[in-house]
């Protein structure tokens, strides 16, 4: 159960210390352990389902929520690039093509294959971009 305690008994078995300890920063590795192609990749299909529906649906009312779609797209993609090299500086980098074909990546489900990572980072991108592709022909049609 519980026991009360006067300040006088936490006094007498209390360690009080005159100056915190200063831990050392921790290293955090900011990298998502993928390498920088596959964002580049990811960022050009979302930049292409846009631009798909913009010149496909061109009118100059469309021109203010393009614009605004382009610059959330962008800064999607700018937010996590700036935040890989804040400070403290890490010492990770982006992986390599390379590594990344040799190790894959973990995940919280188990290890995944640079194929299979690159299918699952890959596929929504890529049905919007047909999603977009989709709408504009059976508008086209339908005209």
């Amino acid at each position: 159960m519980v026991e009360r305690l006067t300040r006088q008994q936490i006094a007498e078995q209390a360690i009080v210390h005159e100056a915190p300890a200063m831990r050392p920063p921790h290293m955090v590795d900011r990298t998502f352990e993928l390498p920088t192609g596959l964002y580049v990749a990811m960022a050009g299909l979302f930049f292409a389902a846009t631009m798909t529906m913009a010149i496909g649906f061109a009118a100059p009312m469309l021109v203010v929520p393009t614009a605004i779609f382009a610059v959330f797209i962008g800064m999607f993609f700018a937010v996590p690039a700036m935040w890989v090299r804040m400070k403290p500086d890490a010492p990770q980098r982006a992986t390599s093509w390379d590594r990344f074909r040799r190790h894959g990546i973990m995940t919280h489900y188990g290890h995944s294959t640079a194929g299979a990572a690159t299918i699952q980072l890959l596929i929504l991108p890529a049905l919007i971009l047909l999603w977009a592709v989709a709408v504009v022909t059976i508008a086209a049609f339908a005209r």
